[in-house]
């Protein structure tokens, strides 16, 4: 393989299958089934805050294993992209550095989403003012690269096509932060995955991973199929593997709906035409929607609490 693009599953509990059976019953379990906000639905997200520090050693040890499995079939300065989550990503990080990778610049996908932001559980009148995170706004997706097996880049890149990231142009980088938008309707209604991503976005990252245009990229973690559609959009050979067998099928389904999609968009670009609905527009609608929220009277209690003692007296 010369590139790997994907997004895992984190804590490796939320896609087991006593946890799917709850997600699909909407009965939550680990997965948090919010309510509407501005009159629209959000979309299940897995609870990473509930995770134990065993669960974390097990993520740890999980990447790390997974890591030095994947090692063995990049070729020589292949780039591994996962997406992450803010605060799982120093685990991450530090269990591919461990399996033999060097650690990249992370890439921002810049979108407002619903992470984030909430007041204290059952204490939101007595803390009006407080939240115990702050309001999500970014996805990283890490970037890993296999060492080189040369003295220089150039010659990784004659010898294995390998080794960097493709330019979006002649004079225009890949840069590490890229304005994206929430999954549209339009694939929404394709695949109803809980993690499918955007094409917008993952024609960009998955165009990039192939400096030269030339080799095939992998998704072990297939889900949606997401991946494997952008690179067919792209014009790239890639394979995806994925153990749940609904979402299996459902991706066998999507994949070629998917890749049809938004014919003139292959990834140069960090915008789509007005067509496609990516853009400033979209981005407006979806502050606006992410900051809609029903405006809460709390009373606050204007009496002085008198201060527990620093130090019992005796």
């Amino acid at each position: 393989m010369h590139a790997v693009c994907t997004d895992p599953p984190y804590g490796i509990l939320e896609f087991t299958g006593k946890e799917l059976v709850k997600l699909r019953a909407g009965r939550g379990g680990v997965w948090r089934l919010p309510p509407k906000v501005g009159g629209s639905h959000r979309d299940p997200l897995p609870r990473f805050t509930v995770l134990t520090e065993e669960q974390l050693q097990h993520l740890r040890d999980y990447f790390r294993d997974w890591g030095k499995l994947l090692l063995r079939a990049l070729v020589p300065g292949g780039h591994v992209c996962v997406a992450g989550h803010p605060i799982l990503q120093h685990h991450v990080q530090g269990a591919m550095t461990e399996a033999g990778y060097e650690v990249r610049p992370a890439i921002m996908r810049l979108y407002y989403s619903f992470r984030g932001g909430d007041r204290p559980k059952n204490a939101e009148a007595e803390f009006p003012e407080v939240c115990v995170s702050p309001k999500g706004a970014y996805e990283p997706w890490m970037l890993f690269r296999k060492p080189i097996d040369t003295k220089t880049v150039a010659e990784n890149l004659r010898r294995w096509k390998t080794g960097a990231l493709r330019r979006l142009s002649t004079d225009k980088p890949l840069p590490d932060a890229i304005q994206s938008g929430r999954t549209p309707k339009r694939e929404e209604a394709i695949s109803n995955h809980p993690c499918l991503k955007p094409q917008h976005f993952m024609r960009i990252i998955v165009r990039a991973l192939l400096p030269l245009g030339v080799g095939t990229i992998f998704d072990p973690f297939m889900g949606s199929g997401s991946t494997i559609a952008a690179a067919q959009a792209v014009g790239y050979t890639a394979t995806g593997l994925e153990l749940d067998t609904e979402y299996f099928r459902l991706a066998e389904k999507a994949i070629p709906r998917l890749a049809e999609l938004y014919p003139d968009f292959n990834g140069q670009e960090l915008q789509m035409d007005a067509i496609c609905r990516t853009g400033q527009e979209q981005e407006t609608n979806q502050l606006a929607l992410v900051l809609a929220d029903h405006r809460v009277r709390y009373k606050v209690s204007r009496r002085k609490a008198n201060p527990a003692p620093l130090v019992k007296k005796q």
